[in-house]
C-alpha cells in the first residue's frame, strides 16, 4: 500500500522519479516534516544525509557524460549534454535524508530541503540521533549551517582547515599534503 505523503508538514512536492520517492519540505519546518514521518509514517532509521551543491546548474556550458546499461568506458573522452542543458534547481545546495520505515515492507524515502548560501537549515538530531555525525560532516564539507546542532564541529577536516572542500567554488589545488607527525 502506498503511503500518503501528502500530510507531511511544510509539503513543497513530492517527486517520483527512478523507483524513488522524494518528499521536498520548507527547511524551516523540516523538523515538523521529520517528526511526522517518523511518528506517523513509520519512517524510524536515518541511513545518511547527502548535501550536494548545484552551483551553475543550468547555465550554458553543462556538458557530462550520459550513462547506460552496461556503463561508460571512461578512458574514451566523450562529452555529451550539450543538446539540452538541466533542468534548473530551486536553489544552490540540495540536502537529502535518506529513511528507512523498518517494517516489514522496508519503505524507503529522501525527504529534502533546498537552500542557498548562509541559509540554515534546523538540525534533525532530536528526531533521529545520528543526525549528529551526518549534519557534521555536512558543514565541515560544504558548509551547510545546521542551526541547533549540539556540537556542530569538524569531523573530517583538520580543525584549523579553511573553507569546506566539496564546494563547487572551492579553489582546487595548491594545498601542501600534510603528513602525521611532521613538524
Amino acid at each position: 500500500m502506498p503511503l500518503n505523503y501528502r500530510r507531511v508538514p511544510g509539503l513543497v512536492e513530492i517527486l517520483e522519479a527512478h523507483g524513488e520517492t522524494t518528499v521536498v519540505v520548507d527547511p524551516a519546518r523540516l523538523v515538523e516534516a521529520a517528526q511526522y514521518l517518523r511518528d506517523e509514517l513509520g519512517f524510524n532509521f536515518l541511513a545518511d544525509i547527502a548535501a550536494a551543491d548545484y552551483l551553475g546548474w543550468g547555465n550554458d556550458g553543462v556538458s557530462g557524460y550520459i550513462g547506460t546499461g552496461i556503463g561508460r568506458d571512461i578512458n574514451r573522452p566523450m562529452t555529451q549534454g550539450f543538446q539540452s542543458l538541466p533542468t534548473p534547481k530551486p536553489k544552490r545546495f540540495s540536502v537529502s535524508y535518506h529513511l528507512l520505515a523498518l517494517s516489514e515492507d522496508h519503505v524507503r524515502v529522501r525527504l529534502q530541503v533546498w537552500v542557498d548560501e548562509g541559509e540554515p537549515v534546523p538540525t534533525v538530531v532530536a528526531v533521529w540521533p545520528t543526525a549528529d555525525w551526518h549534519e557534521r560532516e555536512a558543514w565541515d564539507l560544504m558548509g551547510i549551517d545546521i542551526v541547533g546542532h549540539p556540537n556542530l564541529e569538524r569531523i573530517l577536516m583538520p580543525d584549523d582547515w579553511e573553507g569546506h572542500p566539496l564546494r563547487k567554488d572551492y579553489p582546487i589545488g595548491g594545498e601542501p599534503v600534510r603528513f602525521s607527525g611532521e613538524e
